[in-house]
């Protein structure tokens, strides 16, 4: 600065601060950030610097508050859970992180349809966790023998005895015994119009 005969003043002036500022800059009481950095060297009659990152320097990673999506195909009832790899396959986007191999059913007929409480209508799509351990109360995808495609109900037991009951009371419980395969936990559900 002597050198160019540059006075605290005129630097600040010439940089957009105050005379106290470029002080506290120069006895190291202050850091300047690049922008000002680049200012202070242009003031100078300087070249504009830029810094590399070091391999040593730990810049934490951007976080830019956007939820975390998954995708997972829709699979149909027969099928179920065997999505052809090859075969085109709608996809649906959801925040939940599945424990298996989750995928999306389209609820069909009025079985889940309730009166009052949750219900799950025709259309609404489900998503399918076979990862997620069925439990008493939870909405399951179950293979019933002597149906050729899978049910959704919800699991219960009455007098020590799996049933598969559902939502709508008009329909019947079936019978969870150890021939019923339970296939995954409905985890969410919703539905496009």
């Amino acid at each position: 600065m002597r050198e160019l005969k540059l006075t605290q003043e005129k630097l600040a002036e010439r940089v957009g601060v105050t005379q106290g500022c470029v002080g506290l800059w120069l006895r190291g009481e202050r850091e300047l950030t690049l922008t000002r950095m680049n200012r202070v060297l242009v003031a100078l009659e300087l070249p504009h610097m830029s810094m590399k990152a070091t391999p040593d320097s730990e810049e934490e990673p951007a976080n830019y508050g956007l939820p975390t999506t998954f995708r997972y195909p829709q699979s149909d009832w027969v099928v179920l859970t065997d999505v052809a790899e090859d075969a085109p396959v709608a996809e649906e986007i959801t925040d939940y992180k599945a424990q298996g191999k989750a995928f999306w059913l389209r609820v069909e007929g009025d079985a889940m349809t309730a009166p009052a409480g949750l219900s799950l209508c025709a259309g609404m799509l489900v998503l399918v966790d076979p990862g997620v351990q069925a439990q008493v109360g939870r909405l399951v995808i179950a293979r019933v023998p002597g149906h050729s495609q899978g049910v959704l109900r919800q699991l219960v037991v009455e007098e020590g005895q799996r049933f598969l009951k559902p939502l709508n009371p008009t329909y019947p419980m079936m019978l969870c015994g150890e021939d019923c395969e339970l296939l995954g936990v409905a985890i969410q559900g919703g539905i496009r119009f």
